[in-house]
């Protein structure tokens, strides 16, 4: 049981902390002076994170979780 458990924090802080900066960087998509955007274009990327969030939430709590899909600004 112990094994399970180191793996799982080891697993959990390298995937939360890449998750992390991860986020750090598409945050810096919103400076302006770099980039171009619509409002729309930002909240579909906050939309996208907060499913993606809230579906690994529900898998802690039991819940079966949502499909896999990749995010894609246009179609």
């Amino acid at each position: 049981m112990r094994d399970k458990r180191k793996k799982f924090i080891d697993l959990a802080e390298s995937r939360v902390n890449r998750a992390i900066k991860d986020i750090r960087l598409i945050g810096n998509l919103a400076n302006r002076n770099s980039y171009e955007y619509t409002e729309e274009d930002a909240r579909k990327i906050v939309r996208a994170l907060q499913k993606e969030l809230d579906s690994a939430k529900g898998r802690f709590l039991g819940d079966s979780g949502g499909k896999d899909t990749d995010f894609r600004l246009e179609e």
